[in-house]
């Protein structure tokens, strides 16, 4: 059997025509959907890139690997030491490995690894196509290596090829000679007036005056991304330049479909399309980035089309994309690793039983510290590191009521918080337990990530943007009305400022 995993760097489920959005954004991925299983709540447990697709491939939790931030030591993995073998866990255990034990050639056609020196990335991978621009590369610099390694190889057996498309990851760049079909399709609905100006009010990195992080200034060289969405036609052209790069996706993907057909492997073909995260667009004030430990930021997209599996189908169980990797192998007959801390799904494909988990968590350390559970219809997040955008402690929120994260429940519903902080517990202490029988240590890399001065991109030492930053933007917050905003952040943070400096 032949596997293709479609990897779409920020694309968030409720973009796509196949989970329910108003914009034809995705006719060739809904078609897929059509004859496979569309899974509505899989999550990746820890966001956004390099924590999410080294989890993926691990198989395992960034609290067990280590990597749950883009710098310092948590964005590497943890030192095995004396337990480490001729080769790590990585390669020793990782899903692209067990690939190979199955005789299956291991290709990839992506720049991860270099992106973030993610070298754990390419382990168990026979072929690498790196493109080389680092995740800055369009679909038109990605798809003709795609193209050919599909003449060179589709009609042969046993391989699996992982894609990364970035069109829909900021800053939006689909090449302005792509019409915008989009320009006189209505706005998701829930992006009121109302909530517009609210969102103007609130301060952090990748809120609405300053969609670049910490400034509103735009970049020359990508027109459809603005520096800035402070009034209906700013926004517009953010989810106008997301959509686009959906839609520009999808237009490669319906070339795959073809280059499959061609070849007559398209119904032998296992074909997986997901994501390694969301984005934010207009959620807790966030534009254009995946920031947080919420729904909108962890939640993904999972489309399976298996040859002979179930079709038109929804799953409605929650899931997490580190489930995939013991799904494949028992799909294949595989060795499922005792290390790896997925559980399989695969009888939701062959058979379509609505099958799942009762909850998951899901983290963020690279832009705030956070870490959340979702269960039933509720999402509780605790907060120990804000990215200077002043959330509180705990938040609670409805997503069947509220699924754009709009109400934030906690103080009507202290019960809830409480069930949420022990759902919380109870997974911590599963992973400490784990992490003291099997680790090198028993260190809560999140913890690590706060020593070092808090996430890499809000961070006033190690990281952006440190305290003449930091005192730049304050600035940049007073100057566009939002005085209170800076205070409050002074406020907060002035002392660590203080400890810093002595």
């Amino acid at each position: 059997m032949r596997i293709l995993y479609i990897d779409i760097d920020s694309q968030r489920p409720d973009h796509l025509g196949c989970y329910g959005y108003h914009r034809n954004t995705s006719p060739a991925i809904d078609q897929i959907a059509k004859e496979g299983v569309v899974f509505d709540r899989c999550y990746t447990p820890d966001a956004p890139c390099l924590p999410s697709r080294t989890a993926f491939y691990s198989g395992r939790f960034g609290i067990q690997t280590g990597v749950v931030g883009h710098g310092g030591t948590a964005a590497q993995p943890k030192i095995e030491g004396s337990q480490r073998g001729f080769r790590d866990n990585f390669d020793e255990h990782g899903l692209a490995r067990q690939l190979q034990h199955l005789n299956y050639h291991t290709a990839m056609i992506s720049p991860f690894g270099q992106r973030h020196a993610a070298w754990h990335f390419y382990a168990g991978f026979n072929e690498i196509h790196n493109t080389g621009q680092g995740g800055a590369e369009s679909a038109e610099v990605v798809q003709p290596v795609v193209s050919k390694w599909m003449a060179d190889n589709a009609s042969k057996d046993n391989w699996y090829l992982h894609i990364n498309y970035w069109d829909p990851h900021t800053p939006y760049r689909v090449p302005l000679n792509i019409e915008n079909q989009f320009e006189n399709e209505p706005l998701p609905e829930w992006l009121s007036d109302e909530v517009i100006e609210a969102n103007n009010q609130k301060v952090g990195p990748h809120c609405a005056h300053e969609i670049d992080m910490y400034t509103g200034n735009g970049h020359p060289a990508y027109p459809r991304h603005p520096g800035k969405a402070t009034d209906r036609e700013s926004v517009r052209q953010v989810i106008d330049g997301y959509d686009m790069g959906v839609r520009y996706v999808d237009d490669q993907i319906a070339c795959i479909v073809e280059d499959l057909k061609a070849a007559g492997v398209y119904d032998d073909t296992m074909i997986v399309i997901s994501a390694d995260h969301g984005e934010n667009l207009g959620e807790w004030g966030l534009y254009g980035e995946h920031g947080t430990a919420d729904d909108i930021t962890c939640r993904v997209p999972l489309i399976i089309k298996y040859p002979g599996g179930a079709k038109g189908i929804r799953n409605s169980q929650f899931h997490y994309n580190i489930d995939f990797a013991p799904t494949v192998m028992e799909l294949l007959g595989g060795k499922i690793q005792a290390i790896w801390d997925g559980e399989s799904y695969a009888p939701a494909i062959t058979e379509g039983l609505d099958m799942g988990r009762d909850e998951v968590t899901i983290s963020q350390c690279c832009h705030v510290c956070q870490r959340s559970v979702r269960w039933g219809k509720w999402l509780y997040t605790r907060t120990y590191h804000d990215g200077f955008h002043l959330f509180p402690q705990e938040m609670l929120h409805d997503l069947e009521a509220d699924p754009h994260e709009q109400n934030d429940l906690a103080l009507d519903h202290p019960e809830l918080c409480r069930e949420g902080q022990w759902r919380l517990s109870r997974w911590h202490d599963a992973q400490m337990q784990k992490m003291a029988l099997t680790g090198n240590d028993v260190v809560d890399p999140l913890w690590t990530v706060i020593r070092e001065g808090g996430p890499f991109h809000a961070s006033l030492t190690h990281g952006q943007p440190g305290v003449e930053g930091f005192e730049t933007y304050m600035q940049y917050l007073e100057a566009t009305g939002r005085q209170a905003g800076a205070d409050a952040l002074r406020e907060k943070y002035t002392p660590i400022i203080n400890q810093i400096k002595n």
